[in-house]
């Protein structure tokens, strides 16, 4: 199944949420799992991003049913990239 990295930065609101923050991954994580896919994994970071969460979707179209579900939270902006394994990545550069 293919998988997604979004990038996110915390709004004013999220940060004013904070103490709720591991209320809100599980509440994102209900979203993911009713569209089709999978959280992989969510992770606090320093530096430009504030969290980084890795989940999986069969396809771009349920990736961006899922991202478009959790940005109506507003807690959150996103910038979300579409990872290849390095298997599909071969694969695709055999072809060149």
């Amino acid at each position: 199944m293919p998988h997604y990295i979004s990038l996110m930065r915390w709004t004013s609101q999220g940060r004013m949420g904070l103490p709720a923050w591991r209320d809100r991954v599980e509440d994102g994580e209900r979203e993911i799992e009713e569209a089709g896919g999978k959280l992989v994994g969510a992770w606090v970071t320093f530096g430009r991003y504030d969290v980084v969460e890795v989940f999986e979707a069969p396809d771009d179209e349920t990736a961006l049913e899922i991202i478009t579900r959790l940005a109506n939270y507003g807690a959150e902006q996103t910038e979300t990239l579409r990872a290849f394994t390095r298997e599909e990545a071969e694969h695709i550069i055999k072809k060149l």
